[in-house]
């Protein structure tokens, strides 16, 4: 009996010869794929400039730096102006979706956990279709109200967490990850179903409403950036500051109570803090699909299984991915444009079934 307990006790436990903490090795190689990002992303284009140039000019960004980047005038614009902008919201969406994707598997204890999990999708995909098909536009105003599209994504987005958060609670104190989980989904079909008839009755919005869905980084300027990175900051500092608790409650909340945590507490904390990020990214870019899969499975392959690693190497790694990503999707049908959720999608189908091999092998 002794030894059974001790089987189901190991996977809590940090594998033997893998340390818990970070590696700073790996934070390195991290920070080298935000540059490497940053770089390429506005180095590459429908008019390409020379990646060396690109780094002097972004270089000439630090104060008090001057060098000379033998970039054109109207070089210097595109890169500061049309691509810099695009570039970093890729890095902060990214490193949201990825962020809130490592998270929300800790919190639920389920490596298959995205940040899409407790309605946001649905409520941003609602209230956006609500929007659009009202006469709000791309960027207008619905019968005089501001009730733009980020903003209704944003808003959305928050109202499906809730009413998943009010319908989990009905169970009581007896309420667990479980509970939430089957909420979310019960929320998710309820206002699919809603966005579904809404679209129906309005059949002449379903292409933007599409364009929408399928994920963006276009930006106009440094306005999306600014609007993005209070959220970022919030949700950044509260999931790393208590990314310690996450390797607490791995083990079970009755061990964790013991160990003086108070596991409810950190887990509404945690999830709040994550939804809270993804309906900023939501907000900026529309629905981009397995971001919050791909990159903390693959840092929890490589780097170790303590979140005191995943999630912050997610962070950066998941700003570097999309970033690139979003490369891709501006290049690789110039001079159209792929939307970013399909090159995310092209790649995350493939991963998501060596997630389901691993993962049942892991149980098996």
């Amino acid at each position: 009996m002794s030894g059974l307990t001790a089987v189901r006790r190991a996977p809590a436990t940090t594998p033997v010869g893998r340390p818990a903490g970070l590696r700073p090795g790996w934070l390195a190689v991290g920070v080298v794929a935000v540059l490497v990002a940053l770089v390429a992303g506005v180095s590459l284009g429908p008019v390409s400039l020379p990646p060396g140039r690109v780094a002097a000019e972004l270089v000439n960004l630090l104060p008090g730096v001057r060098l000379d980047s033998g970039l054109t005038e109207r070089e210097i614009a595109i890169v500061t102006e049309l691509r810099l902008p695009r570039v970093v919201l890729g890095l902060l969406v990214g490193g949201l979706l990825a962020l809130a994707g490592g998270c929300y598997q800790g919190v639920f204890r389920n490596p298959l956990a995205d940040p899409y999990l407790l309605g946001v999708a649905a409520g941003a995909g609602l209230a956006v279709t609500a929007v659009i098909a009202l006469g709000a536009g791309a960027g207008g105003a619905l019968t005089g109200l501001p009730v733009t599209i980020p903003l209704a994504a944003f808003v959305g987005s928050l109202g499906a967490v809730a009413m998943t958060y009010l319908l989990g609670a009905t169970g009581g104190r007896g309420r667990s990850t479980a509970t939430l989980i089957l909420a979310g989904v019960a929320v998710s079909a309820f206002l699919s179903a809603g966005q579904t008839y809404l679209l129906q009755r309005n059949s002449d919005t379903i292409q933007q409403v599409y364009s929408w869905l399928l994920g963006r980084l276009a930006t106009a300027g440094w306005h999306d950036v600014r609007l993005v990175l209070p959220y970022f900051l919030i949700t950044t500092v509260v999931v790393l500051l208590h990314r310690r608790e996450l390797d607490v409650l791995s083990v079970g909340d009755d061990e964790a109570t013991g160990l003086g945590l108070h596991p409810q507490r950190s887990r509404y904390l945690l999830i709040a803090a994550a939804s809270l990020g993804t309906a900023a990214a939501v907000s900026a870019s529309g629905l981009i699909g397995f971001v919050g899969i791909i990159v903390p499975h693959t840092v929890r392959l490589l780097a170790g299984s303590s979140y005191r690693v995943i999630l912050p190497l997610s962070l950066l790694f998941g700003g570097a991915f999309l970033a690139l990503t979003d490369v891709v999707a501006r290049t690789a049908a110039a001079p159209a444009e792929i939307p970013i959720g399909v090159v995310t999608a092209l790649l995350g189908g493939p991963f998501f079934v060596l997630v389901l091999r691993t993962a049942r092998r892991v149980l098996t």
